[in-house]
């Protein structure tokens, strides 16, 4: 495929990555947005795009401090993001696509959409892990987006409900959006808008979650994985809305004595992000005020009470977590049990695996998105002394993705070792430390590593 192809949106020109064969697409803007409006689509672009360099990240917590400096942020900018540039800005709707070269309209190649975590207050997607997925070298076309984080992506206000009907969730409607981008410009690419598949991590696998029991995303996708936050429990599960978040966000305006959308608009970004950090501290109940709730639009209800009743898209979804994660029993539980439910419901199959490689080069084990490098195939972006192993095991991790993304089972043809978890079959794939196989992780480590484990998130 010539790196400049023709979009319902104008001409585009891509540029190589480090796979032969392989061209990106970075930074294509998808929406526009003023601060706290709703994301417009775009639909038309004069000229040539040059897609050669990624796009701003959303203004987040460390685009205000040297994460180098920070002890308990130390980890996971070693790990991903040391000797990196991002930008900020509000300006931020971007994303990424990686095909392979010679795709052409015809080609109809499967897509997998990721999502990032952080908490919904960090990241972007193009960090190290994200920087060149294999996933194109086994005809599978990859998409990373950038979406509104913190107080950008969640902030709730009534003024802000008077003037456009609605108000939070900014972020969801990001992504959102970027999702309806691809569905309608990704055959261009090379891929098919009917066989889009779904993907997130930590953050990103809740924000999965909440567009496969959205009503505004029928349609959209055809089938998800969920890494370390996919699923329902009643211990992570948000019934907040909109109202209840007037409160906060109205103390945050107060401490920056500021009464009108307008000031805060024409605010210094960085006086929000302090004020919003400093109220966040003054109770545990403000721990994810950023982050998506009930608005009656986007989303009805909570995760747990949709998915109760069998509201979630009927796909076939793939879940798991790894065995130092945060909380590891429960997000285990929540993967092991969606799938079960799934199941019990007479929905599409489901396939649930758990991660315990212990990555080499230090003594965290299999810490909570660690399994990222193994599923991107991007083991030689890192620091780490990744051996012949890992290498194998990532192989693994790469063809069941690519295999469920193309088929909604992640079994190669004609196998099939990955059985579906069911009520009946609780076993499951278990990739790390020794070859993939099926079996059950111990309960008894889980909840002992969750009590001991001094893993971070982000």
């Amino acid at each position: 495929m010539p790196n400049t192809i023709k979009t319902k949106c104008g001409e585009i020109r891509g540029t190589t990555c480090q796979w032969d064969g392989v061209v990106a697409y970075k930074g294509i803007r998808y929406a526009t947005a003023g601060r706290w409006e709703y994301p417009q689509i775009v639909t038309h672009w004069d000229g040539v795009y040059e897609a050669d360099k990624y796009g701003n990240c959303s203004y987040q917590p460390r685009a205000f401090y040297n994460e180098e400096e920070v002890v308990e942020k130390a980890f996971y900018y070693n790990e991903f993001r040391k000797g990196e540039t991002y930008t900020y800005d509000d300006d931020c709707l971007f994303l990424n696509i990686w095909v392979p070269e010679t795709a052409t309209p015809e080609s109809k190649l499967p897509v997998i959409f990721y999502i990032h975590g952080g908490g919904y207050t960090g990241g972007c997607g193009h960090e190290k892990h994200f920087d060149g997925p294999v996933w194109p070298t086994k005809g599978v076309i990859a998409v990373t987006c950038n979406y509104r984080l913190g107080p950008m992506g969640y902030l709730c206000l009534q003024e802000l409900e008077k003037e456009a009907g609605h108000t939070g969730n900014y972020g969801m409607f990001d992504q959102i959006t970027a999702l309806q981008w691809v569905k309608n410009n990704i055959e261009a690419f090379g891929g098919n808008p009917e066989n889009i598949t779904l993907m997130g991590q930590s953050a990103g696998a809740m924000s999965t979650l909440n567009i496969c029991i959205s009503p505004l995303t029928d349609g959209l996708f055809a089938k998800a994985v969920m890494n370390s936050g996919g699923g329902v429990h009643k211990l992570m599960d948000s019934k907040a809305t909109v109202n209840d978040r007037f409160e906060f966000w109205q103390m945050v305006m107060d401490d920056l004595g500021i009464e009108t959308v307008k000031e805060l608009r024409e605010l210094e970004v960085s006086k929000l992000f302090a004020s919003w950090q400093k109220i966040k501290k003054t109770s545990p109940k403000y721990g994810m005020i950023a982050s998506p709730c009930i608005d009656g639009i986007a989303l009805t209800e909570s995760g747990l009470a949709i998915a109760g009743k069998g509201g979630q898209k009927n796909i076939p979804y793939m879940m798991g977590s790894t065995s130092q994660d945060i909380v590891p029993p429960i997000v285990h539980g929540m993967a092991k049990n969606w799938c079960i439910m799934q199941d019990e419901q007479k929905k599409q199959p489901s396939y649930c695996w758990f991660f315990d490689r212990k990555l080499p080069g230090d003594e965290h084990g299999a810490w909570h998105s660690s399994e990222l490098w193994y599923f991107f195939g991007t083991l030689k972006n890192g620091w780490r002394p990744f051996t012949e192993h890992d290498y194998k095991i990532s192989e693994a991790m790469v063809n069941a993705l690519c295999n469920f993304a193309k088929t909604g089972n992640p079994n190669d043809e004609g196998k099939n070792e990955w059985k579906p978890t069911t009520s009946n079959q609780k076993q499951l794939m278990l990739w790390g430390e020794n070859m993939p196989h099926m079996g059950k992780p111990s309960q008894l480590k889980l909840w002992y590593t969750m009590f001991t484990n001094k893993a971070v998130g982000e």
